[in-house]
């Protein structure tokens, strides 16, 4: 009995560090196994241990932020236009980068993006907007595929990307 009990927490621990392998195969359906694919088919690869920050977003919602990556172009100045278009976002549980707009550079991306350097701006994949405008926003977002309503439980998202 002592053997069977030693025997299955050494199963339970190795199974921590387990590799998955999620890949299509020719049929064109997911498979997912604790081996490797055959050949050369790409898959990706996750350990039991580690944990995406993703991991917790529903389907569609990590779908959407892949297809359609939001980021958000604000101001140190810009205080009250910018926190409803923050609020706008994590109320929807969009996850979103912010880019704090500082040097040149930055202004003439933006400049580039939606003809002139004013913040808020919101792009939601390749499309933009320029100011905060509530609708405008939902509607680019609901094209998008981002839930109407952030999913309960969801965090805020944002943050200065680089």
């Amino acid at each position: 009995m002592r053997h069977f009990l030693v025997l299955c927490l050494l199963l339970a621990g190795s199974s921590a560090f387990a590799e998955t392998y999620r890949w299509l195969d020719s049929a064109g359906r997911v498979v997912i196994s604790d081996t490797p694919p055959p050949g050369k088919t790409k898959a990706i690869v996750k350990t039991g241990d580690s944990a995406e920050s993703s991991d917790a977003l529903p389907y569609a919602v990590k779908k959407a932020a892949e297809d359609f990556p939001v980021t958000l172009y604000t101001t140190p100045d810009c205080v009250s236009e910018c926190k409803q278009a923050r609020d706008l976002l994590n109320g929807r549980g969009v996850p979103f980068s912010e880019k704090m707009l500082q040097k040149a550079e930055d202004f003439a991306e933006l400049k580039q993006l939606v003809g002139d350097a004013f913040v808020p701006s919101l792009k939601v994949g390749k499309q933009s907007s320029r100011g905060f405008e509530a609708s405008t926003y939902h509607n680019l977002l609901d094209l998008a595929g981002y839930p109407k309503t952030a999913p309960y439980g969801s965090k805020p998202s944002g943050g200065l990307a680089k």
